[in-house]
């Protein structure tokens, strides 16, 4: 079975009132201490869709046939409740528990736009359950994607230092170009790619990595 983890303890983030920019700033975590480490942050359910909603399952749909599987599976203590991780070497769910962790469960998906992300992460739950390996996380980046992320974040880190973007183009590419030069060069149009999604990033659209398969929106 695989260990449980329950880092739910530490001063939780405060509510916050909306603000008119996006990236204002909030608070996207359940908990402030657990945000420290990026792999076991528990994010807000309203954050991350691939946060499991377990609930208790109807007495209609409990037929002993079908053989109704409970959290107890997983070692959870029968009173674990609220925001639970569950981890499988490599392998981590994220799950926000109602019932008592003994009883027969469900899990609830909302027929929104991320209902095709939020079956994925219910069927790698069901498989862990069933001492199945889960699968690849389907809302893992790509190595592309996370290059590209690297890029962006060194963009940033330039920008704000007052550097120039012919400047930042010649240290993340390696190819210095002249001043003469820069405006027609292909990384000078590169470089307005890159700070474009950068500044979009850094103004809130951060939160789309989350979103997978529907990060664009």
């Amino acid at each position: 079975m695989p260990p449980f983890s329950a880092p739910r303890a530490g001063q939780r983030c405060p509510r916050q009132t909306p603000k008119p920019s996006p990236g204002a700033g909030g608070c996207d975590f359940e908990s402030v201490r657990t945000a420290l480490d990026p792999r076991t942050a528990l994010w807000t359910v309203a954050v991350l869709p691939a946060v499991i909603a377990v609930v208790p399952l109807p007495t209609a749909l409990a037929d002993a046939a079908h053989r109704p599987l409970s959290l107890a599976r997983t070692g959870l203590p029968p009173d674990m409740a609220g925001e639970v991780l569950i981890e499988q070497g490599e392998t981590i769910l994220r799950l926000y528990v109602l019932p008592p962790a003994s009883a027969q469960v469900g899990v609830f998906l909302p027929l929104d736009a991320l209902f095709e992300v939020r079956v994925q992460a219910a069927l790698r739950l069901w498989r862990v359950l069933m001492n199945q390996r889960p699968g690849r996380d389907p809302a893992r980046l790509s190595s592309d994607r996370v290059r590209r992320l690297i890029l962006a974040l060194r963009t940033l880190d330039g920008l704000d230092d007052g550097v120039s973007q012919r400047e930042i183009a010649g240290v993340l590419f390696g190819r210095e170009v002249s001043a003469g030069d820069w405006l027609s060069h292909d990384l000078h149009f590169r470089m307005k790619r890159l700070v474009r999604f950068a500044r979009g990033l850094s103004n809130g659209g951060y939160r789309r990595l989350l979103l997978h398969p529907l990060r664009g929106q």
